[in-house]
């Protein structure tokens, strides 16, 4: 089970993928597209090119999980198509697997305080 909890690193791919990968598949797009370590534990989102589903990929430290969402209506909403990927929160993942609009839950920024000494 992926539990959206406040350290989850969710790592959304930009570019829509061909929907027949499997693991092994998913494995080496995140290892040579995204340029990161697929057994890390973070949460890589793929899109299928309609927007209408998702795969997800975790390893939750036994093994990988591999799962896949369909929305029956609508798309999921999703930054534009481009080479790299999208950091999100645990609260814009929670959104975007809802299927509701997760751009607009970004945190503002927070001055980094300076030092009194």
């Amino acid at each position: 089970m992926i539990t959206p909890r406040p350290d989850l690193k969710v790592v959304l791919a930009t570019q829509p993928i061909d929907f027949r990968k499997g693991v092994h598949g998913l494995v080496a797009l995140v290892a040579e597209a995204l340029k990161a370590d697929p057994y890390c534990g973070d949460v890589f989102v793929f899109r299928s090119k309609r927007k209408d589903r998702l795969k997800l990929l975790v390893w939750d430290g036994s093994g990988l999980i591999l799962a896949t969402k369909w929305l029956e209506d609508g798309g999921f909403p999703w930054p534009p198509v481009r080479d790299g990927a999208v950091r999100l929160s645990a609260v814009q993942f929670a959104l975007l697997l809802d299927g509701l609009e997760w751009r607009a839950a970004a945190p503002p920024p927070v001055k980094t305080p300076r030092w009194m000494g």
